[in-house]
Order: structure tokens, then C-alpha cells, then sequence
């Protein structure tokens, strides 16, 4: 069992949060969930805390997923940092490399997060 961990989903969507949330719960359930519903709530969520992993949305109200994930790489260097997202652009994944973010295709599965989270746990 990975050791405990923080992570921050932000996602518009409550239904996607929630997704990822049972995931989380189900598989590592000493981990510490921070959830947002857009980039401002999550830079005001993430302040003053270590966050380990983080899954972000592209497409959101206010700042999108990249804009997000540059802000929080910057102060969280060592962070796993995935976009999950349904916008499955070529430019969006060369941007999200670029950005040093992973990239999650939606829709959000089982199967897909825990990859990502067994993989951002090692």
C-alpha cells in the first residue's frame, strides 16, 4: 500500500470529482482529497499544503488545465500533474508534455485513474 498521500482533483464537473474521488477512496483509502471546481478555488484550496498528486480538467470557467498546471508545477515542482480531460487535441498533449504534465483521456475510468495514480504513487 502506497503511503499516504494528498491529492487535488479540479474539475467543473461534480460528477467527474466524484468519479475520481470513489477511486481514490476505493484503492487508497489514507489519502487526503482536496477537491475544486475551478482553477481560483484550487490555488486557494492548495495554499500553505504539500499536494502530491493532481488531477485537472482542461476545459473549466476562469483559467483552463494548462494555465492551472503551470501555476501549480511552479509551486509544487515535484508533483504528480495529470490533465484528464475528453479534449484529445495533438496540440493539447504537446502542450500538456511541454508543461510536464501527464495526460488522462476522458471518459474517466477505473481503470484509467488508477493507472495514472499507481504510476504517480511509485
Amino acid at each position: 500500500m502506497a503511503e499516504n498521500k494528498t491529492i487535488l482533483v479540479v474539475d467543473d464537473s461534480k460528477m467527474s470529482r466524484m468519479m475520481i474521488t470513489r477511486i481514490v477512496n476505493t484503492h487508497y483509502p489514507g489519502w487526503t482529497i482536496l477537491e475544486a471546481g475551478n482553477g481560483d478555488e484550487a490555488l486557494a484550496l492548495v495554499e500553505g499544503r504539500q499536494v502530491d498528486i493532481m488531477t485537472l480538467d482542461v476545459n473549466m470557467p476562469g483559467m483552463n488545465g494548462l494555465e492551472l498546471g503551470d501555476q501549480l508545477r511552479n509551486r509544487f515542482p515535484d508533483a504528480r500533474i495529470s490533465l484528464v480531460t475528453a479534449n484529445i487535441q495533438k496540440a493539447i498533449k504537446e502542450k500538456a508534455k511541454a508543461a510536464k504534465l501527464q495526460f488522462v483521456p476522458k471518459p474517466i475510468t477505473e481503470e484509467r485513474i488508477l493507472g495514472y495514480l499507481r504510476a504517480a504513487s511509485l
